[in-house]
């Protein structure tokens, strides 16, 4: 039977229309009235960046705790504080995780897409992390070297999860959704941060900092546990998806949906020769520079030059990146809607939301750095970090236009670049800022808005959302190489026939949809 006859939606449907999401037919009535799988899989993708920031910035508020005096219950005797660890070595502590963050990134792209597969690699990599997290404090009490040791293992595994999460893209989003369902999820990173900050505080001065790892090691393996349970590699694998979901999946991705592991040549030569390639890695720095700088500096920028109270402070830095949750989610809803307008095309509209977002964010970053009142200078940095959502319907999922196939590479080449930013602004700015003035935190500002600008340029000029050349034919020959001498999907025989090989629906254990 055809898939016409079956009334299912063809590639063009797929694509270009809004399909009927809860249909009253399909494999398993009784699942009729849930959510399609693939946002039950976007939603714990959320959940997921919301533990994996979780389990990043809970050791920057510990770290307080660790190492300041506080006094004892019931009498005003100062205790000395447990750790006395100075700011060198706070630094080394907190900054080693970026260094095994760096080292894993394109070699989790690579395993997402030839071993482990996307699913697999993402959640392996959060529930590594929070398995970590709980040896926290033993490791801390056994010395300094211990702590940043496991910080760089913490790193390893952290970063696999965002190359890997375009694998599993790859698999899951048809091209119409992608910009959504991937910002959304990659949203979970920046409420995350804002709520684990907030708790971490809390557990720290209720229950010791210790409570801080293992409430966050429990909540972190409670997620991999859930995640492994209910997202599948393939649509193809998930005993719960619809017929009429899966053929939407199929028809629009294509057998790639088939496969959560692909035997495929990597062309190494064209990533390093792709201008396109290049300028999505610059974006990402560009992005990040401004983002680790206010990150790392904020609270210093509002006491040393504003004068606010510590209180005021952990409010007020939470706010932009709360922000940027919310802009992130919808900045992917608007790029999804004006692509499936056809109001611009797909590269115009990454453009846009990239360059536009960056000149926006120098704009902010300029005016704040001349101002000099507290409410008018917050408001400026919340939109100046805040804006930065819309870049990320840009350049964060032009990966996936440029070779699908390849997107977990790609991420973890461009997010490699990204992470050189939260190992270099933070010392940049301490060298820049040595007496805390006005005037030197200006240079900073002034630096992160040219490198915005730079970015602007730069992606403007070379990037685009076309397939490129080097894409094409892996995709269409060796991605879905059956290892039999058959291409693995749907293709034409000599003669013009329908050649769906044998694999393409056998070989996988619960799907129906056909690929005409």
């Amino acid at each position: 039977m055809t898939r016409s006859q079956k009334g299912v939606p063809n590639e063009k449907t797929a694509i270009n229309e809004t399909p009927d999401l809860f249909p009253s037919s399909g494999r398993n009535q009784g699942w009729r009235f849930s959510i399609p799988r693939r946002y039950l899989v976007a939603f714990l993708a959320f959940l997921g960046f919301w533990n994996i920031y979780g389990l990043r910035v809970n050791l920057s508020v510990a770290i307080v705790a660790m190492t300041r005096n506080r006094t004892s219950n019931g009498n005003d005797t100062v205790v000395e504080p447990e750790f006395s660890w100075g700011p060198q070595e706070q630094g080394l502590a907190l900054g080693s995780f970026f260094y095994g963050y760096a080292l894993s990134q394109i070699p989790g792209g690579w395993m997402a897409g030839r071993m482990l597969g996307g699913r697999a690699l993402f959640g392996f990599g959060v529930g590594a992390t929070a398995l970590l997290t709980l040896f926290t404090p033993l490791l801390a009490r056994a010395g300094l070297p211990f702590i940043i040791a496991l910080r760089v293992f913490e790193g390893l595994f952290e970063g696999v999860t965002y190359p890997a999460i375009h694998a599993v893209w790859a698999r899951w989003a048809p091209p119409g959704e992608r910009t959504h369902l991937a910002t959304f999820a990659f949203s979970g990173s920046y409420f995350g941060t804002v709520a684990s900050l907030s708790i971490a505080s809390l557990l720290a001065e209720s229950l010791g900092w210790p409570s801080i790892f293992y409430a966050f090691g429990v909540v972190g393996l409670l997620w991999f546990f859930i995640w492994m349970t209910f997202v599948k590699e393939t649509p193809q694998e998930d005993r719960r998806i619809t017929d009429f979901e899966l053929d939407l999946i199929r028809s629009s991705v294509g057998p790639a949906s088939n496969h959560g592991k692909v035997d495929v040549h990597v062309p190494w030569r064209h990533f390093v020769t792709s201008l396109p390639v290049w300028a999505i890695a610059i974006a990402h720095f560009c992005e990040n520079w401004g983002f680790y700088t206010l990150l790392t500096e904020l609270p210093t920028y509002l006491t040393d030059v504003l004068g606010l109270d510590l209180k005021s402070v952990g409010f007020l830095s939470a706010m932009p990146y709360l922000l940027m949750g919310f802009v992130v989610q919808f900045g992917g809803l608007i790029a999804d809607y004006l692509i499936f307008k056809k109001r611009f095309s797909k590269t115009q509209i990454r453009k846009i939301c990239t360059c536009g977002a960056f000149v926006f964010q120098a704009v902010f970053l300029l005016l704040a750095s001349k101002a000099r009142s507290p409410p008018l200078v917050i408001t400026l940095l919340t939109f100046a970090v805040g804006i930065g959502g819309f870049a990320w319907a840009g350049f964060s999922v032009n990966h996936l236009d440029l070779a699908p196939q390849y997107a977990s590479i790609l991420m973890g080449i461009s997010n490699t670049m990204a992470t050189l930013p939260g190992m270099i602004s933070p010392s940049l700015t301490g060298y820049l800022v040595q007496h805390k003035s006005a005037l030197e935190w200006e240079v900073v500002f002034y630096i992160a808005a040219g490198i915005y600008l730079t970015g602007a340029l730069l992606y403007g000029l070379f990037a685009t959302a076309e397939r490129q050349h080097w894409a094409q034919s892996s995709d269409q020959q060796s991605l879905f190489y059956d290892g039999n001498g058959m291409e693995d999907g749907c293709a034409e025989d000599d003669d013009g026939g329908d050649n769906q090989s044998k694999t393409s629906t056998e070989d996988l254990p619960f799907g129906s949809g056909s690929c005409d």
